[in-house]
């Protein structure tokens, strides 16, 4: 058993799965500006999207970006740096391989959920639970994962296929989430339940 298989196993206070024909994933800000960040779980995030395909399973990309004259939020402040719409930091990750048929989903705060078409295209194909990996995990995850909840979707969040700033920001969210909003799942389990 692996440490993040340790960390399901004490954190979660749900052992809910997945149902293959309701769930689709939600990957949240896989772009050029989070390279680095997300270099050490790209290869389970690029696992995930090829079971997904294989199975048929929905996949959502978030893409976050800035044009502070048009859309100003207090993220533009808040930060010093931001993610400028329709610049090569704004780039969804080649290795993600989108594919005619993926959802991307613009965003220019937190959540994935506001001001996006986000909730009705989950609605209009039938999702009750959706899995969320990305960056940052304390962030923009963890906002979307909440959002999702109060929408009554069953979230599960990839503790090895979201990554952020610190080891201790990671653990706080997944503690959070595990206890009030998501279960905790590992990229190999979810590709075993959805292979399944």
């Amino acid at each position: 058993m692996n440490e993040w298989e340790n960390l399901v196993r004490d954190f979660n206070t749900h052992h809910w799965e997945p149902v293959k024909d309701k769930t689709a994933i939600l990957l949240v800000d896989c772009q050029e500006y989070f390279r680095g960040m997300l270099s050490p779980i790209l290869d389970n995030i690029t696992k995930i999207i090829l079971a997904s395909r294989e199975m048929n399973i929905p996949l959502f990309f978030t893409q976050h970006g800035h044009r502070p004259d048009e859309d100003p939020n207090l993220l533009d402040s808040w930060w010093a740096d931001i993610i400028r719409k329709d610049s090569n930091e704004a780039r969804l990750l080649p290795e993600l391989g989108i594919q005619e048929g993926d959802s991307i989903i613009p965003k220019n705060t937190y959540s994935a959920f506001h001001n996006t078409g986000l909730e009705p295209e989950l609605q209009d194909k039938r999702i009750q639970d959706l899995v969320i990996g990305g960056v940052m995990t304390n962030l923009c995850c963890e906002t979307s994962a909440r959002d999702a909840f109060v929408r009554n979707f069953r979230v599960f969040f990839l503790v090895d296929g979201t990554a952020t700033a610190s080891t201790d920001y990671h653990l706080a969210t997944l503690r959070n989430l595990s206890y009030g909003f998501a279960t905790l799942l590992t990229c190999d389990h979810l590709i075993q339940v959805i292979k399944m």
